[in-house]
């Protein structure tokens, strides 16, 4: 009595292996005999691939840069305006704003006196854009004049790199000092140390006490461009009038950053005399909160991009099923002689379901190639770094496998379905 071993475990994947191959091999075929209609069919995927991955490049290309940009506040750091960070309503909701007081010095001062719980309280604000002039030199009208106190520089995360920082005699006196942006002191100072020198913003002079470590480009600009003088000289100089100040609080560490946000935001609803139950009159904000808010905006710019590319890619899709019914038709007899020659319904089936996954994926590819290089131009055009969105392109490659599936699957259950006699007398 003869024993039939049993096939191997492998064998079967083996054979299923390569009906696939040979399916692509014929599917590549069937792609270059036809190259006028085959380019025309896969330009559809190719757009809509290309519109997904050229934008959410880009946008990842920026939100990288400006993720880093908003990152200026020092560790466990807030920031206190009145002033929303980032308003995306329209002028009606900014009205809510404009009625707020002004945060004054003293709403600055009562924080720094009363928040125990913060290891630096620093108060700021913007003066003055314009022309800085040096005895060698003079910058463009470009040059940022802030006024700080000295719990400004831990909170910003200025560093300094040369001389000193502000102290609490130039505030107390008000006097006209100046640290400057490490960029700024190489223009206006380009020969040697900065320390000591004069340096005139908006006609005015001030002595040179430090300089800051450089932070370089961001988005095209210099995050160095500007100098830093005591609060008090810019409050006295340009008014405290209609001006609202800016308080940026450092905790201690981050377990206590929540409690010292409460404390302050308590000691500022005190200040100001918000009644209980009225919401604050002012907006606190921090590196993640501000970074939140831009990711919750470009969430639906990209929603918006996929939905467009979405509606492309169903339409190539649309494009890709007419296209495999017409090559049925067209290969009528070859699969009669297939099926006549031991071929299975499952083969035909494979077969022009990979024919519409090969198209689908060669122009996915292409799009995925030229979406890449497209978005990476604002990387080049802003001097930033380029990315490649991995998590993008195997998403955007995989939507095509999907798109070929589903689009494929009728002409081949026709084609598989083909009555053989009938397909051999097909002329």
């Amino acid at each position: 009595m003869t024993v039939l071993s049993p096939r191997p475990r492998h064998a079967g994947r083996n054979l299923i292996w390569a009906e696939v191959k040979e399916s692509f091999v014929m599917g590549i075929g069937a792609l270059t005999t036809h190259k006028l209609r085959s380019s025309l069919t896969v330009l559809g995927v190719l757009v809509g691939v290309f519109s997904i991955i050229v934008v959410m490049t880009a946008m990842r290309v920026l939100q990288s840069n400006i993720e880093k940009e908003l990152s200026q506040l020092g560790s466990h750091t807030f920031q206190i305006r009145k002033w929303p960070a980032v308003h995306f309503g329209g002028p009606e909701g900014f009205e809510k704003y404009l009625r707020r007081k002004d945060i004054t010095f003293a709403h600055g001062k009562a924080v720094m006196e009363k928040a125990t719980l913060a290891q630096s309280v620093g108060i700021q604000c913007g003066f003055w854009t314009g022309e800085a002039i040096s005895r060698y030199d003079k910058t463009p009208p470009n040059v940022s004049l802030v006024g700080a106190t000295v719990g400004g520089f831990p909170a910003r995360n200025w560093i300094v790199g040369e001389g000193r920082g502000l102290i609490e005699s130039d505030i107390d006196s008000a006097k006209d000092v100046c640290v400057l942006g490490g960029g700024l002191a190489k223009i206006l100072f380009p020969h040697g140390s900065a320390l000591g020198e004069k340096a005139k913003f908006d006609g005015i002079g001030y002595t040179v006490v430090g300089v800051l470590e450089p932070k370089g480009a961001s988005l095209g600009g210099d995050q160095d461009n500007f100098a830093v003088i005591p609060l008090t000289t810019g409050l006295n100089r340009y008014g405290r009038v209609w001006r609202s100040l800016s308080i940026l609080v450092q905790a201690q560490n981050q377990a206590m950053y929540e409690d010292t946000v409460e404390q302050v935001r308590g000691i500022l609803r005190t200040a100001r005399k918000v009644k209980p139950g009225v919401e604050d009159d002012f907006e606190v904000f921090s590196n993640d909160s501000l970074i939140s808010q831009f990711k919750s905006f470009t969430l639906t710019v990209r929603i918006g991009v996929a939905v467009v590319s979405s509606i492309a890619l169903v339409a190539a899709g649309i494009g890709i099923m007419n296209i495999m019914l017409v090559s049925v038709t067209e290969r009528t007899r070859e699969i009669g002689i297939r099926r006549a020659i031991g071929a299975k319904k499952r083969n035909i089936m494979t077969q022009f379901i990979m024919e519409a996954i090969v198209l689908c994926q060669v122009g996915g590819v292409i799009g995925v190639l030229l979406g890449i290089l497209g978005g990476n131009s604002a990387a080049y055009f802003l001097k930033l770094p380029p990315v490649i969105p991995l998590d993008w392109v195997v998403i955007g490659l995989t939507i095509c496998s999907v798109v070929g599936v589903l689009f494929g699957s009728y002409p081949a259950y026709k084609a598989a379905n083909l009555d053989p006699i009938e397909s051999l007398r097909y002329e």
